[in-house]
């Protein structure tokens, strides 16, 4: 698919909630793992097909457009924040400013897209800032581009704060937004709830920022595939005794690692430590646990460690993710929500930093949105056929997994330096287990 896209913006407004956030709720204030967040956004983008017997497309394009905008509006009086701004590193203002919605014409056909999805045409149908894009990650914490291809297929692509937001809590939206849009009275929409400050506090503390600067450069963004029969074989060769039972995120990511490690050994000449810092959702591992429905961020991590010296073996690098994953539960089971928490939190962020500013170790960041059931967004003509999260800056040796279609397979967006990458595609595990970059079929 050639870039740029010829794109056509038809309208763009200003969506606010359907009925006025109450002064109790106006101001929000933002938990400690909000604060650690950078002043950015998630971004997703999900396709939709066209139906083969409308022939009236701009006629089906106003029709939709107008029921994407109403449940917006609907949905965004459950998720106020959304609507709100960003004042400081502290709260947000949910004043009802509302989110920015953009209509387009894509002039291409859907398939045109999907035969060879690429991140540089993906970017091009998310929601475009004007003017300063932090002052608009500021004042807005929405942003929706609804793009209409010329066969009658729908993208739609969503930019959420991540001050207020992890990838459950962008599906969770997701989620009440088609079901709204569905209209079906028996429809049962789950609220969010917002109270984050409450189970993390603020802390009186400087904030240890995340280490952001350790995988800016010059990087290499290639899309991979496991299909689920390749992950079954991939869990039964990760099989050890002390994990007889791997989870396919387990195995996929420990296959990556493994083959990003050896690209970037290979290409120094010589063995070097190296550092994973895997994301956790933290509602599952608290004791009570709390349900995907609390927004915000409840994510921590995990940072499995190899050795210059150690063996890049699959089963062995299986076996320290788990480990640090059951000693990640086990310590989130054991302590109190509230300012014991956050000062644990501080502490590990912190000793992460030191840890990571090394200059004799490799830095990897891996996140995983699988089991969000993203693929069930269905906002009353059928399901995506395909979605993908964008990767919008040059970040290296970042990972991001999600599911899918079927819901058993993984796709892998992973990104590093040109020449680990050149290693990397060709490593012949990986291609044993992965398909490079396959077309998605409509």
């Amino acid at each position: 698919m050639s870039v740029p896209l010829r794109i056509e913006i038809m309208q763009r407004e200003t969506i606010k909630p359907s009925s006025p956030t109450p002064l109790a709720l106006r101001s929000l204030k933002l938990s400690l793992l909000d604060q650690f967040m950078p002043i950015s956004h998630i971004t997703l983008v999900l396709f939709y097909p066209g139906n083969g017997n409308d022939t009236d497309h701009l006629g089906k394009a106003k029709e939709t457009s107008l029921r994407l905008k109403t449940s917006l509006s609907e949905a965004l009086t459950l998720f106020y924040p959304f609507a709100g701004r960003l004042r400081d590193n502290s709260s947000i203002e949910c004043d009802d400013h509302g989110a920015e919605y953009i209509e387009a014409r894509i002039h291409c056909i859907l398939s045109d897209i999907l035969r060879k999805p690429e991140t540089e045409v993906l970017k091009q149908l998310l929601p475009a800032a004007i003017g300063d894009a932090v002052i608009t990650a500021r004042d807005s914490q929405l942003l929706v581009q609804a793009s209409f291809f010329d066969c009658g297929g729908l993208a739609i692509g969503v930019k959420l704060s991540h001050k207020i937001a992890d990838a459950a809590t962008l599906a969770s939206f997701i989620k009440c937004w088609a079901a709204t849009a569905r209209s079906s009275s028996t429809e049962v929409i789950i609220s969010p709830v917002f109270m984050g400050a409450s189970i993390f506090p603020q802390m009186d503390l400087p904030i240890p920022m995340l280490p952001v600067d350790l995988i800016q450069g010059e990087a290499v963004l290639k899309r991979f595939v496991f299909e689920a029969p390749k992950i079954s074989a991939l869990r039964a060769k990760a099989i050890s005794a002390s994990v007889p039972n791997p989870t396919r995120v387990e195995s996929v990511t420990a296959l990556i690692w493994k083959c990003a490690m050896s690209a970037s050994r290979s290409n120094l000449g010589v063995p070097r430590k190296a550092v994973l810092s895997l994301g956790v959702n933290i509602r599952k591992r608290l004791v009570p646990a709390l349900p995907d429905s609390y927004g915000g961020n409840y994510v921590g991590s995990i940072s499995p460690r190899m050795e210059d010296h150690d063996d890049l073996e699959l089963q062995g690098i299986v076996s320290r993710i788990r480990k640090d994953l059951t000693e990640f539960g086990e310590h989130y089971a054991k302590i109190t929500q509230g300012g014991d928490t956050s000062l644990a939190i501080c502490k590990t962020v912190e000793d992460f930093g030191k840890m990571a500013m090394s200059k004799d170790i490799d830095y990897y960041n891996c996140t995983s949105w699988c089991n969000f059931e993203l693929y069930g967004a269905d906002f009353g003509w059928g399901k995506p056929t395909w979605l993908s999260p964008v990767f919008t800056t040059e970040l290296k040796n970042v990972v991001c997994l999600i599911d899918t279609r079927d819901g058993d397979g993984i796709e892998a967006w992973i990104s590093l330096s040109p020449e680990d990458m050149a290693l990397f595609e060709s490593n012949k595990e990986l291609i044993e287990f992965s398909a490079a970059n396959p077309s998605v079929s409509v």
